[in-house]
């Protein structure tokens, strides 16, 4: 039962549901954005540059024997995957400027709240400590 407690306080923390929240939408958002790279950007790289696919762009290491299949690099699909990084980077990063720059927009409404007034005891106090350090 206490492990029940102690496991319902740990998923109920802000921390742990943002984080939860912050890898669903990630996941979302890196498959938005690998659709974009894979079937709107690498066409038209692929046009712009003579009609390349590259997700068929192949090296063969070693031809199919009997039932042995062939040893093959797909030298496109590690440069589309690395094109997909370099665009969710560039996103991310564009993303995370613009909220900063949003938070540094945003008046502050809570004003520091002010030093409570000492009560006679703590002046008295304060008076006898700063008297014997002297």
């Amino acid at each position: 039962m206490k492990f029940i407690q102690e496991f319902k306080a740990f998923i109920m923390r802000g921390n742990v549901v943002d984080l939860a929240v912050a890898v669903i939408v990630g996941g979302a958002f890196g498959k938005i954005v690998s659709s974009l790279v894979a079937d709107i950007v690498m066409p038209l790289v692929g046009l712009l540059i003579g009609g390349v696919n590259f997700t068929e762009w192949k090296i063969s290491l070693k031809a199919a024997v009997g039932s042995h299949p062939a040893v093959i690099m797909n030298i496109g699909l590690f440069l589309q995957n690395i094109f997909d990084f370099l665009v969710i980077s560039a996103a991310i990063f564009i993303a995370i400027k613009i909220l900063m720059k949003l938070r540094r927009l945003k008046p502050e409404t809570e004003a520091p709240a002010p030093e409570p007034e000492l009560t006679k005891q703590e002046k008295l106090l304060t008076e006898i400590r700063d008297l014997l350090k002297k």
